[in-house]
Order: C-alpha cells, then structure tokens, then sequence
C-alpha cells in the first residue's frame, strides 16, 4: 500500500507520519488489493484538518475531518473511511452470494402430485 502524506502550512514530523501509517494498515485486511492512499493535513489558524483519499481496484472513498487537534482529526476521518470500506465490502458480499437489495427471495415451491 502507497501512503502519501502532504503537509499543508504545518511541521512534517516523524511522529504524525508514523500515526497515519498506522492507522491505515488497518486497510489492508479489508481491501483485496488497496493501490493508494493519500492524506493531506492542513492547519489554519486553529482548524486542524485532515482529508484522506483511499483508492483501489474498483473502490474510492474520501473522508474529511476538522478538529483543534492534529491527532483526532486523522482519527476521526480513518473511523469514516473504515464504515465506508466495510460498507462497500457488505455489500460486495451481497453481490457475490446472491442475496441483492430490493427483491425478495420466492418461497419454496411444493411439488403436488394430480391423479390422472
């Protein structure tokens, strides 16, 4: 998995780097093949943002998250990213048993034998 991590008017350390690597490992075991992730981290004034865009495959997903701290809003915006991957990841699993939305299954048919 390819992290890119840009820093926007704020100090590129080693410890916020080190955070956001670990919070998107956790990806890796919901995505067959994750290509890239890109998280941009951008101070003004007191806002702290965080942005992260998460493509693979067949699969993109972007999450934003504001706060007074660095550290919660990437946090924050890796919790939207993982409803939003295991929200596609259910309904892939769906898909694939066969079990789509929006139409019911028919009941079981009886077999009857006539006397002809």
């Amino acid at each position: 998995m390819q992290i890119t991590i840009t820093f926007r008017h704020l100090e590129a350390t080693e410890a916020i780097k080190e955070h956001v690597e670990n919070k998107m490992e956790k990806f890796k075991k919901y995505l067959i093949r994750p290509i890239e992730a890109h998280v941009i981290l951008t101070v003004e004034k007191i806002r702290q943002q965080c942005e992260i865009t998460l493509s693979a495959r067949h699969f993109h997903a972007t999450a934003v998250e504001t706060n007074t701290d660095m550290y919660t809003s990437i946090d924050k915006a890796v919790h939207k990213l993982e409803r939003q991957v295991k929200k596609h990841k259910e309904k892939m699993k769906r898909h694939k048993n066969g079990i789509h939305t929006g139409k019911l299954p028919l009941p079981p048919v009886e077999m009857v034998e006539a006397d002809v």
